[in-house]
């Protein structure tokens, strides 16, 4: 199945126009959001980036089992990395 643009090549976000009005109505909105609401959002700021660390860290790991090492598996060079588990 193929969702890409002509010749299976895959288009990007910014090449539908309705993406980039998307996108400029949501710099807008965000924009006037964070300016109508400055004064309610600074407290919070340095408790959102506290969060922002273990969540970061959930989402980051997610997809590669945890930590856990090289899982026993012997390297010859520095720069060999044991195969991906990610399954795509």
């Amino acid at each position: 199945m193929d969702h890409g643009g002509q010749n299976g090549t895959k288009r990007g976000f910014f090449s539908s126009r309705s993406n980039v009005v998307l996108a400029g109505f949501l710099l807008i909105a965000g924009f006037y959001l964070l300016t109508e609401h400055y004064a309610h959002v600074i407290p919070f700021l340095p408790w959102l980036l506290l969060l922002a660390c273990p969540l970061m860290h959930l989402f980051m790991h997610g997809g590669h089992g945890g930590h856990g090492g090289d899982r026993g598996t012997d390297r010859d060079e520095p720069g060999d990395r044991p195969s991906s588990p990610h399954r795509h």
